[in-house]
């Protein structure tokens, strides 16, 4: 299987990261899970999110009765880009805005009160409450703009035409010495593995590890990688450590099971 292949179904596995009941008012685009023949070119050259929306893409143009009307429509004002709408779609006889996210939190109980507060960036440059914010309170709302108004005459709809959703994907860490924590608001399913520091790895010294590039983070661990020691990756993990950059790891036991290991810096 071709590394997009297994990109795109590592990217179909991702659940959403809250299924039915809202959050934050944001409700989830519903896709039932597919498992169809990819046959399609993406730019390897794009960076990650782009490389999602690219995926998110060719999932929509698969599903029965849907059409793509438009995909990150730059919204300018007065030759100024105020913003971008991801999709604009017609399903059945409804029309949705939509926007797209895939992000990969790592559970800190220690940051602010509740379940969504706990979940920041590997690196704790961003968090689940910030990216819930942006999309609330500006990323959505831009379809209501008066800039946005001549964006959506070609397809003679006003806003008021369309309903918002998110498709927000996501990968969920666990703390390596808190690995049994029951979510209730998100996902469980999300739950891809856990995450320690540099000293909790020595933990792991009796595994085999493979460092994927970032758009590999998609894909599900497999064997058919060039294992390291934990010798070797040592020095290789201090040096991320020290400029302060979380890594993805795929760690395989002495028994041969798989898991996903987020090393963080802090």
């Amino acid at each position: 299987m071709t590394t997009l292949k297994l990109r795109y179904k590592g990217f179909l596995n991702t659940p959403t990261l809250w299924n039915k009941a809202s959050v934050w008012e944001l409700q989830q685009f519903a896709i039932e899970k597919q498992h169809q023949k990819i046959a399609i070119d993406i730019d390897n050259n794009l960076r990650l999110g782009k490389y999602v929306e690219r995926l998110v893409s060719f999932q929509i143009s698969a599903l029965p009765n849907t059409t793509i009307l438009a995909e990150n429509l730059q919204i300018q004002d007065q030759r100024q880009t105020v913003g971008e709408l991801d999709v604009l779609l017609k399903r059945d006889t409804q029309h949705i805005h939509l926007e797209v996210v895939y992000k990969f939190y790592v559970y800190d109980p220690s940051v602010g009160h509740s379940e969504i507060e706990h979940c920041i960036g590997p690196n704790r440059k961003d968090s689940l409450v910030e990216k819930l914010d942006k999309l609330k309170n500006k990323q959505l709302p831009l379809l209501n703009t008066n800039p946005c108004k001549s964006y959506l005459e070609p397809f003679n709809l006003t806003a008021k035409a369309f309903v918002q959703q998110v498709y927000f994907k996501a990968q969920l860490f666990l703390p390596y010495h808190q690995p049994n924590i029951t979510l209730k608001t998100l996902n469980t399913n999300c739950v891809m593995g856990i995450y320690c520091n540099f000293k909790e790895l020595l933990h792991f010294k009796t595994y085999k590890f493979y460092c994927p590039e970032k758009k590999d983070w998609l894909i599900t661990p497999h064997t058919g990688v060039n294992w390291i020691s934990y010798t070797t990756l040592r020095p290789l993990a201090q040096t991320y450590v020290e400029e302060q950059y979380a890594i993805l790891l795929w760690a395989k036991s002495p028994t041969g099971t798989l898991k996903k290991l987020m090393l963080v810096w802090w």
